[in-house]
């Protein structure tokens, strides 16, 4: 029985005969691989998740929520006063225009024009008049502004002529000589003077009309917007510089005229307004904004190096102990893009704030109309991050995310078809078409053919010279519509589609999800309760260790 158990041990397959038992994985090494899961798992979890596995608040969800209502009240409280600030410019522009300009109707800015000399002269006559009367007939209050208003200022009223410096054009003999040089010459007149200048010819300012380009008249005037009262703010100043213009640079027999206005904002000196013009709650209310930006910025930029952290631990793991690289889709993984888009605007939001702030102080001039609107946007779109972990209201992000790449090269052939019909609609029908008359106004025009709009109008206003233009626009328009409306906007649902289809099917798993995938532990099984210096093992180094006091204090946020 002894020799037949020693011959089984000889013919057995054991260690001493050329094969080896694979050696042990030490304890510590697998701890720390299970410790650097549930950090990976730790981090790409919910914050609903976060608070169960470690009792850290979602407080990042919460700041977002309040930018939302912050914002959208600053929002709302900036639209009311530029609103009233925009209404008063119109009103004023529109009032200039019906002093100023000689049988204005409302709706005839791209058509008022004059066609002889005399008329010239009659408008130029009738601006200077009624400058010179706004004390006495205008309905709104106005002042005289430059030294029409007091000493220091510039002139009153300029009246310039820009003409070239020598014109000889004979179209009878097919003939002209022209020297381009532009000479400008100018008329200063004041209020109250009681020679006012008679453009007739006799005075000093003879008005050039073979050689004309341009004449212009620039005056100032001031007023005051009482209105902001209703939304409890003190009445700001405004100085209009306004500018008529009689456009002759085409020298085609008709002069263009328009008036352009230019307001300048500033504070009135001495405002006597009892009771009102506190706005010590606004601001108030927009440094509470700053500071809640202010801390979410911290927050969101504290996760993206937390991130990036993570990723030089994960990478750093797979090389040493299973010889892969982390590929490109993992590491952009850790960094997220939500956070990025969180981060941008709580800068823009703290940057526009202070700009409101020194501008309602008449410190600054600037306008952050822009930069609130998009603002807001962002705050808006940023919250959408937390309904990603939810797989039902995950869907447009996750079909966007998979159906961009083939969408932006879809979109990169079509650009290359859709700017062919441009410049070649622009060219060959500009002449007969007012939809085409600029490459702006074409692209403008293709679009809403795309989207099925103003269809029956763009063929009726067609106006071509010839049959042979009448069949090209024809051939034009009826292919463009087919192309894009039946095969590209096709083309494009269906890539849309078929992501969606894609992502309702199984997707492949990632690397990184894989090995997070290993790691069983539940949010309550109380395994993520350790302290944030338990993390950092030998095996990962995440270098938290130089100031802990920092990270202690933030890991108070979440």
């Amino acid at each position: 029985m002894a020799a037949a158990s020693e011959t089984e041990r000889l013919l057995s397959r054991g260690p001493g005969y050329g094969t080896a038992e694979p050696a042990p994985v030490p304890v510590a090494e697998e701890e720390e691989e299970e410790e650097l899961r549930r950090r990976l798992k730790y981090f790409f979890m919910s914050p609903c998740d976060k608070y169960r596995a470690r009792g850290r608040r979602p407080v990042k969800l919460g700041l977002q929520l309040a930018k939302i209502v912050l914002v959208t009240v600053q929002l709302i409280l900036f639209g009311l006063s530029n609103q009233l600030v925009v209404a008063f410019k119109e009103d004023n522009t529109v009032a200039f225009k019906h002093l100023f300009l000689k049988g204005y109707e409302d709706g005839s800015d791209d058509t008022q024009a004059i066609y002889t000399r005399g008329d010239l002269v009659e408008h130029l006559a009738f601006v200077i008049e009624k400058y010179l009367a706004v004390p006495n007939e205008t309905l709104g209050r106005y002042a005289y502004g430059g030294r029409g208003g007091g000493p220091g200022g510039g002139p009153a009223l300029r009246l310039c002529q820009r003409f070239f410096r020598r014109g000889d054009i004979d179209p009878g003999n097919d003939t002209f000589d022209i020297d381009p040089g532009v000479v400008s010459e100018c008329l200063e007149v004041q209020p109250g003077d009681p020679n006012p200048p008679v453009l007739d010819g006799t005075s000093n300012f003879t008005l050039q009309f073979h050689r004309l380009i341009n004449v212009t008249v620039e005056f100032q005037l001031k007023a005051i917007n009482i209105q902001t009262l209703l939304n409890h703010e003190i009445p700001d100043c405004y100085t209009f510089s306004v500018t008529v213009t009689f456009d002759n640079r085409a020298h085609s027999g008709r002069v263009r005229i328009r008036l352009d206005t230019h307001a300048a904002i500033r504070e009135c000196h001495h405002p006597s307004l009892p009771g009102r013009g506190d706005n010590s709650l606004r601001l108030s209310f927009d440094i509470l904004v700053t500071a809640v930006c202010s801390l979410s910025l911290v927050l969101c930029a504290r996760s993206i190096a937390r991130g990036l952290l993570l990723q030089r631990d994960f990478a750093r793991f797979l090389r040493c102990h299973r010889a892969l690289s982390l590929s490109l889709s993992d590491r952009l993984e850790f960094l997220n893009g939500w956070y990025l888009l969180l981060v941008t605007s709580d800068v823009l939001t703290v940057l526009g704030t202070v700009l409101k702030i020194g501008i309602e102080a008449k410190v600054t001039t600037g306008d952050t109309a822009t930069g609130t609107g998009t603002v807001t946007l962002l705050v808006w779109v940023g919250v959408i991050r937390y309904l990603t972990f939810f797989q039902k209201y995950n869907i447009l992000i996750v079909t966007l995310r998979v159906a961009l790449p083939s969408v932006m090269r879809f979109c990169c052939c079509v650009a290359v078809i859709y700017l062919g019909y441009c410049f070649c609609g622009w060219i060959v029908l500009g002449p007969h078409h007012p939809k085409f008359r600029s490459l702006s106004m074409v692209s403008e025009c293709l679009f809403s053919l795309v989207n099925g709009d103003d269809m029956f109008a763009t063929f009726a206003a067609l106006r071509p010279s010839g049959a042979l233009v009448w069949l090209f626009s024809q051939l034009y328009l009826y292919s463009f519509s087919a192309l894009f409306i039946y095969m590209v906007l096709s083309l494009f649902i269906a890539l849309i589609t078929g992501s969606y289809d894609t992502i309702k099917g199984d997707t492949p798993v990632s690397q990184l999800h894989a090995f997070i995938a290993q790691c069983r532990d539940s949010p309550k099984s109380g395994k993520f309760r350790r302290d944030s210096s338990a993390s950092c093992s030998a095996l990962c180094c995440c270098g938290r260790s130089a100031n802990p006091s920092v990270w202690g204090i933030l890991g108070l946020f979440g």
